[in-house]
């Protein structure tokens, strides 16, 4: 395999103490690294190289394709780590392909691209933007200079996803609840999802949540330029969820909620995509 171009940006702002412990990337990433070796499921295929300053970063990527399931395998991306003080999606997401590698299966059907760590310097730093000092969930389809953006774009755009699963940590939430965009089946699916997570964590069910009306636990609103699948004058989208878990809980409940909602999706569409032939 080729040694992918090294591109490079701008030098960093001044938004972090150098000093500061970072979480150590490769450390994180081990696990992963070390199934995808031996998998015969999953293979790891990192974006390009990029340069951040003097430091040179990459973005993860994991793609697991499961036991065939049907004429066409299903499409899904699923994103954590866009805001990097925010990593219980990201330690979801190792559990997650834990489980799938442990019980293929669950994945009938299915090709799963997982993007685990979408804020390299911000995850090393434990702070919600990017070192060079930006909320990389506002820079999508902006004509954004962000190296992370710039390729999380290029894949949404060329992987032709059939729905996007992102995970994100509220400080503000009483309990889990989500986002619902795109096509109109992705409230179909979040109800479900959200029903799995509350057995662990319960249901945030005020009516305004993050600033927006909701109901049950849902916001069909969204802020302008959060990751999503297309340009936001799009006629055609898939469906996007966005599940949002409270930050007060122990890692492991909200880890486990992350993952009982995934579960649930992948259940729910497979059952979609079965019937939809029949509608």
């Amino acid at each position: 395999m080729p040694v992918p171009q090294t591109i490079t940006f701008g030098a960093p702002a001044e938004t972090t103490n150098p000093n500061a412990a970072r979480r150590a990337i490769s450390e994180f990433l081990a696990p992963l690294e070390k199934i995808a070796a031996q998998s015969a499921n999953l293979v790891a295929q990192h974006g390009p190289r990029f340069k951040i300053g003097a430091e040179v970063y990459q973005l993860p990527r994991y793609v697991l394709v499961g036991p065939e399931g049907g004429d066409v395998p299903i499409h899904l991306g699923i994103f954590a780590g866009i805001h990097g003080d925010e990593a219980e999606g990201a330690y979801a997401l190792v559990q997650f392909i834990r489980i799938l590698e442990a019980k293929p299966e669950l994945a009938a059907g299915y090709c799963l691209s997982f993007y685990p760590i979408c804020n390299t310097t911000g995850f090393e730093d434990g702070t919600r933007f990017s070192r060079s000092g930006r909320d990389l969930n506002r820079e999508f389809w902006k004509n954004s200079a962000e190296p992370e953006v710039r390729f999380l774009q290029s894949e949404l755009l060329s992987r032709s996803f059939q729905g996007i699963i992102s995970l994100h940590t509220d400080d503000t939430s009483l309990g889990f609840y989500g986002y619902a965009r795109g096509a109109t089946l992705t409230r179909h699916l979040l109800k479900p999802a959200l029903e799995a997570a509350e057995k662990i964590l319960g249901r945030d069910t005020r009516p305004i949540i993050d600033g927006f009306p909701a109901r049950d636990g849902i916001i069909y609103d969204a802020y302008d330029g959060m990751l999503s699948c297309a340009p936001p004058k799009a006629r055609r989208r898939p469906f996007e969820i966005v599940l949002e878990t409270p930050a007060a809980p122990p890692a492991y409940l909200k880890e486990a909620a992350f993952i009982a909602a995934l579960q649930t999706i992948l259940t729910e569409y497979r059952k979609f995509m079965a019937y939809a032939p029949n509608l």
